[in-house]
């Protein structure tokens, strides 16, 4: 989930740029690999509204990419002048699962080296957070939670990296942890004892520092994955307003 490191810093137009590259077979196996690990969670929240249930679901998922991202070179005709990559990739999600008809087929498909590794899947976990979602909008929020978990990933190891490891403590304690598992945050009062700081005003300006890190982080990770400014702020728009519905849905 993100880290320390160039692997973060690795856009999804320059992974598919170096695939389209005269690269080693391994090396692109190696980017089309942190492509798939990317993805591969939306894809299945998609296909799982979508009605499939969850085994077939798994197949699915397994064939769409061997079949179409690695055997049809799909990432071969991605063009970033045509927008965002993840429509690119739903538009062809889409027409794979019309053109199949039954498990049996789907099963079938299924190659004897698996890319993706769905067997660790907490199955209960993601349908529950898929429950009364449309299939695009349980794609979408799939794909911001992967992004949101690699995002804190990278600020966590940015603060222990700069010696702010209690400033990410208390910034995980006081905001990211209570949204994440919606309960109430802790006070800052509590917090100072927790940690040993002298004053809430202290604590309220780390909390500030990291908060700063964590927008910045965001951006950056949204403006490596399109192809200008514009489109940064429409993607943050775009997650801000998900998450909107997301929480009226649950009121």
């Amino acid at each position: 989930m993100g880290g320390v490191g160039a692997s973060f810093l690795t856009t999804h137009w320059s992974i598919i740029e170096q695939v389209d590259a005269e690269d080693s077979a391994d090396q692109n196996q190696a980017l089309i690999a942190e492509l798939i690990k990317q993805y591969w969670k939306p894809v299945y929240c998609y296909l799982r509204r979508r009605g499939y249930p969850n085994e077939q679901a798994k197949d699915l998922v397994q064939g769409f990419f061997q079949e179409v991202v690695l055997g049809r070179e799909l990432l071969q005709q991605a063009d970033k002048t045509k927008g965002r990559f993840r429509t690119f990739l739903l538009f062809a999600l889409n027409r794979y699962v019309t053109a199949v008809r039954h498990k049996e087929e789907a099963q079938k498909r299924i190659p004897k080296d698996k890319l993706v590794c769905l067997d660790a899947v907490d199955q209960m976990e993601l349908a529950e957070a898929a429950a009364g979602l449309s299939p695009e909008d349980s794609f979408n929020q799939a794909w911001i939670s992967n992004l949101l978990e690699r995002v804190l990933e990278r600020v966590k190891a940015d603060c222990y990296e700069d010696g702010k490891s209690v400033h990410w403590h208390i910034f995980w304690d006081r905001v990211a942890a209570p949204i994440m598992n919606e309960t109430a945050p802790p006070s800052l009062e509590d917090l100072c004892h927790k940690f040993g700081i002298a004053e809430t005003a202290k604590a309220s300006n780390m909390i500030v520092t990291v908060k700063r890190r964590f927008q910045s982080a965001l951006k950056q990770f949204l403006r490596n994955s399109v192809t200008s400014d514009e489109e940064t702020k429409e993607e943050l728009a775009e997650i801000a307003g998900l998450l909107r519905r997301l929480a009226q849905d649950d009121e």
